[in-house]
């Protein structure tokens, strides 16, 4: 049965998820299975370099270079521990589908010039090193097509949880948030999918700058505070969350700047932390609200949230306030954990490749049409 390794780093810049998956390449039956699953931590000294890249005006060739370089020698080590502790040999693996790390991402382009989306990323030498074809740059041929070449996750959601006769949200709580309204199998219409806005890029910020520690742990913090309806109206008033889809966006519009901009210095940190929590879930609602509105879906959906912010039962709590008519489902109960639907969604993404099959959603990213995504580096 073919094996498939999906890699990917997201916006928090944590580590690198790791999902070995197998898919059958017959017709009857091509729905992914989640079979071992490995969490690589990224070095501090790595994660500050990164860091640094992603809020850079300016990046030497050199300094490009040497983040790449340790990057991908963490996806090597990631794919390495995965193998060893599945106990899978590695000429059992078709191909490693490789994300990237995003440094930069501006499907409209920026000051007038062409738009672009950037992820450091070395498959050559990933093939190299472990030995395993390796399939990436995901996103470029989607962004040439005209489409803002994210979310890519959302053909993936599809694969994964379409039902028959029931709507679904798929909601993604990582750095950022982003959306896929599914319809009911039967029901002819595409999927819907696009960002709504910052989920833990701008808590975990925060939370960083006040209390240290990588994140807030459970929303512990944000529920301690109170929201500053005044502070969340000035945000929620950002044009970005009032752009109708396809939509993305990433640390170039939200990030720290961006908020301190909107602050009178008054405000106690918790409450700010509080007010960031329910602007996740506010703009999450709003977006909820804009995809029913497109595709004239029903208030009731089941809601199937992931990533980390699945986690974060503070924010968990605002958004069933906020969407008092979904029904928030665990992903696991749905098939598939929730922390690794994003590793296993490249995983997906490289069989696709490999079949020459379109990877990405034209009612999602505004691209076209259909596309193939992706090169592929033999080892």
């Amino acid at each position: 049965m073919p094996l498939y390794i999906g890699l990917m780093s997201g916006t928090s810049l944590d580590g690198i998820d790791a999902a070995l998956v197998e898919i059958d390449n017959t017709p009857s039956d091509t729905r992914p299975r989640l079979l071992a699953t490995h969490a690589e931590p990224m070095p501090a000294a790595l994660r500050a370099r990164l860091w640094g890249l992603c809020h850079a005006e300016r990046a030497s060739f050199a300094e490009l270079a040497e983040a790449e370089d340790a990057f991908c020698r963490l996806q090597a080590q990631a794919v390495t521990a995965l193998l060893a502790a599945s106990d899978t040999p590695r000429d059992t693996v078709a191909a490693i589908g490789s994300h990237g790390q995003t440094v930069e991402h501006a499907p409209q382009g920026h000051a007038g010039g062409p738009a672009y989306t950037l992820q450091l990323d070395n498959p050559s030498l990933l093939a190299e090193l472990t030995g395993i074809s390796v399939v990436a740059d995901f996103r470029r041929r989607d962004l040439a097509a005209g489409g803002q070449a994210a979310p890519l996750a959302p053909a993936f959601h599809e694969a994964l949880f379409r039902a028959p006769k029931e709507w679904r949200l798929v909601l993604n709580l990582g750095g950022f948030a982003n959306l896929t309204l599914l319809p009911p199998a039967e029901d002819p219409r595409a999927p819907l999918g696009f960002d709504s806005g910052p989920a833990n890029a701008l808590l975990d910020a925060w939370h960083a700058r006040h209390r240290g520690g990588a994140f807030d742990l459970d929303g512990a913090w944000a529920a301690s505070g109170r929201v500053d309806e005044a502070l969340l109206a000035r945000l929620l008033a950002e044009p970005f969350f009032h752009l109708p889809p396809p939509r993305s966006t990433g640390r170039e519009l939200f990030h720290l700047h961006w908020l301190e901009a909107q602050l009178t210095g008054e405000e106690r940190p918790e409450d700010v932390q509080a007010t960031l929590a329910e602007l996740t879930a506010a703009s999450v609602a709003q977006a909820v609200s804009m995809a029913r509105e497109r595709l004239d879906a029903p208030a009731e959906a089941r809601l199937i949230p992931c990533g980390g912010g699945a986690h974060n039962h503070d924010l968990l709590s605002r958004l069933a306030r906020r969407l008092p008519d979904s029904a928030l489902t665990d992903g696991a109960t749905s098939g598939w954990p929730a922390d690794w639907l994003e590793a296993g969604a490249f995983a997906w993404l490289a069989w696709r490749r490999l079949q020459g099959l379109p990877g990405n959603l034209p009612s999602v990213t505004g691209a076209a049409g259909p596309r193939v995504l992706g090169g592929v580096y033999a080892p």
